[in-house]
């Protein structure tokens, strides 16, 4: 019974150890910039690395070429960053992996199984960050770097987070900047300067003083501050929503179309619910925020981001939101749940909400289109809306 109990709690769980700890040289998936804080991490620990090439058009071909038909983006561009990485000299693969409908749960053992068809050997590293959360997740790092100092777990992970939470914040920055910057360009400038400074930094004293210079950075970008900026949430599968070659840079589009963007799903928000014990969060996290809000329209979590999207976009509604664009990769099971309820919940809290299904077929120019007319209406929506206002408050004062 114990083994069997013991089985079931990792039945998500796989550990190779093929390759003595000295010769492992480790790789993991690209998504967004995730690779800056995990090269800290990995090489605080003492770990040797490949980090594969930032996802594009020739990653996505070398996915679809070896990915069976109708599975969804994310995995393509998953096997292909698996794929480089093994071309150039990685032998140990890390992913984490999660309950539920989402296919997420076998994105590895698929891609293993396909891997060693094709001939690479490696050994396989998956783990569930939900199941156990932080015993899981350091028990897989201590399995890749057989590292044994405690203090060196304590700066790894303190410096591996921190970047996390500044990367969330520079983003958060150029995504207020960029729609109500006067020169064209500069609110991005100053966000890849950051983003350098976040990758060169290795020292947790440094960063208690980082957060602050680079609020006063962005401050010093000109503004038009009579600006009339509609506030848009990006929500959906977490992997289209933090790739940016996934979405199509859809932040940068809207932002260049005078549209504030505010991402639901951060990296710092997801690792706080995951890995953040329930006895030390003081305030409700996102995801508590979401299953409130949802509970209209879906009484349980299905798997994926589909109880965070109805969530926010009930919450966009009462708090002013001018739109929703929810975002998912073609065939996303837990996100086509979502995109059926949407259209309920987009008529009785009457939010304009966009859906989007992205795959390599996706063109840009329909796409931009489709974006763009959406963008126009909650622009005049939000022109007779203030308008109303107006006169509302005139005829107080009459009154």
């Amino acid at each position: 019974m114990i083994k069997e109990s013991k089985r079931q709690l990792n039945r998500f769980s796989q550990m190779d150890d093929n390759i003595a700890a000295k010769d492992r040289v480790v790789a993991w998936p690209r998504m967004g910039r995730i690779d800056i804080p995990l090269k800290a991490l990995l090489v605080t620990l003492g770990a040797k690395i490949v980090i594969p090439p930032a996802n594009s058009n020739e990653v996505l071909e070398l996915g679809v070429k070896n990915s069976i038909e109708g599975i969804c983006l994310p995995y393509k561009l998953n096997l292909a960053n698996y794929i480089m990485a093994l071309e150039n000299g990685a032998n140990t693969l890390m992913m984490f992996q999660a309950p539920g409908s989402c296919r997420l749960g076998n994105y590895t053992k698929m891609a293993q199984k396909t891997l060693q068809k094709m001939g690479y050997e490696f050994d396989m590293v998956i783990f569930d960050m939900y199941q156990s959360k932080m015993k899981q997740t350091v028990q897989a790092f201590w399995h890749v770097t057989r590292c044994l100092n405690p203090i060196r777990y304590i700066r790894g992970f303190g410096l591996g987070f921190t970047k996390f939470f500044a990367i969330d914040a520079a983003e958060k920055h150029l995504l207020y900047y960029r729609p109500r910057e006067i020169k064209r360009g500069s609110a991005e400038a100053c966000y890849k300067k950051w983003l350098n400074k976040i990758d060169e930094t290795n020292s947790l004293f440094k960063f208690c003083f980082l957060f602050g210079r680079m609020k006063k950075d962005f401050a010093k970008i000109q503004i038009d501050k009579t600006r009339k900026v509609p506030i848009v949430y990006l929500l959906g599968e977490f992997f289209v929503l933090l790739d940016p070659y996934t979405n199509q840079n859809i932040e940068k589009e809207l932002g260049e179309m005078g549209v504030e963007v505010q991402r639901q799903i951060m990296f710092s928000d997801w690792l706080a619910h995951v890995l953040t014990p329930s006895f030390l969060n003081k305030k409700e996290s996102h995801r508590e925020r979401c299953v409130r809000y949802a509970e209209k329209y879906m009484k349980r979590a299905i798997g994926g981001e589909c109880i965070e999207t109805i969530g926010d976009t009930v919450y966009a509604a009462k708090h002013g939101i001018d739109g929703v664009i929810h975002m998912m990769p073609f065939s996303c099971m837990p996100e086509i749940v979502s995109q059926n309820i949407l259209s309920k919940v987009s008529k009785e809290e009457n939010i304009p909400v966009l859906s989007l299904v992205f795959d390599e077929q996706t063109g840009k120019a329909g796409y931009m289109t489709r974006i763009e007319a959406f963008i126009d209406l909650i622009k005049r929506k939000k022109f007779v809306n203030d308008k109303k206002n107006i006169i509302e408050r005139e005829e107080m004062i009459k009154c």
